[in-house]
């Protein structure tokens, strides 16, 4: 059976930078999940529909086919819809909160779940989200869920923006109150909401840098065979 971990956690935790390093490290595939909710909100607004109103994006789901591909000179992921590598276009800070918001609709949540778990099914991975220990596997190996003061959280998405050139004017206040905005969004959702599955190791990241949260991990994982 394929050997799946579980990484949950609020935006800015650090759940995509660990993931990334711990499936490399330990030689095994890392499914970025919040990619492809980017995906599909990237995809919705390309078609001028608000990512908030559940009708309207319910139709253009049947119109997606999301195919997720590797590129093996870089080891991103890629994210191609119809045809189309979207992978370039999903960082954007408009991105971000509207996928937090197309991610609220219960269909949407279906049609990318049921990829994760394909995935899943045939490989050892590491997959981070919002919902991976609880709701898209609930019987993985290892759940973990990253944690962090919103205040950091904040300050890293700050200066994650800052360094794109993608702050457009936000402050640290502005970022503060989306992080704020989106932790509310996220965890009381009515589908599938951000919690600590049952059987996760949290970990708070606040203190620690990358290397320290990467072994904090493989210690559990060691603890956990």
């Amino acid at each position: 059976m394929p050997m799946n971990i579980a990484i949950d956690g609020p935006s800015g935790a650090g759940k995509s930078t660990l993931a990334k390093r711990l499936a490399k490290e330990l030689g095994i595939l890392y499914l970025d999940t919040g990619a492809m909710y980017r995906g599909i909100a990237y995809h919705v607004l390309k078609k001028g529909v608000d990512p908030a109103d559940a009708e309207a994006v319910r139709p253009l789901l049947k119109g997606i086919d999301m195919r997720i591909e590797y590129d093996p000179s870089c080891g991103v992921q890629q994210i191609i819809i119809n045809g189309e590598n979207v992978t370039p276009f999903i960082r954007e800070h408009r991105i971000s909160f509207a996928a937090s918001t197309v991610s609220k609709i219960p269909e949407v949540r279906l049609k990318l779940v049921e990829l994760q778990r394909a995935v899943a099914a045939e490989n050892d991975c590491v997959l981070d989200g919002r919902d991976i220990g609880s709701y898209v596997l609930p019987d993985a190996d290892i759940k973990i869920y990253l944690d962090a003061k919103p205040e950091i959280r904040a300050d890293r998405r700050f200066k994650e923006l800052e360094e794109k050139g993608q702050l457009n004017g936000m402050t640290p206040g502005d970022v503060l109150a989306d992080v704020n905005k989106r932790d509310y969004q996220d965890m009381h959702r009515d589908f599938a909401p951000l919690i600590v599955a049952d059987g996760a190791k949290v970990v708070d990241t606040s203190g620690m840098n990358a290397d320290e949260v990467v072994e904090t991990i493989k210690d559990i994982i060691r603890e956990c065979k």
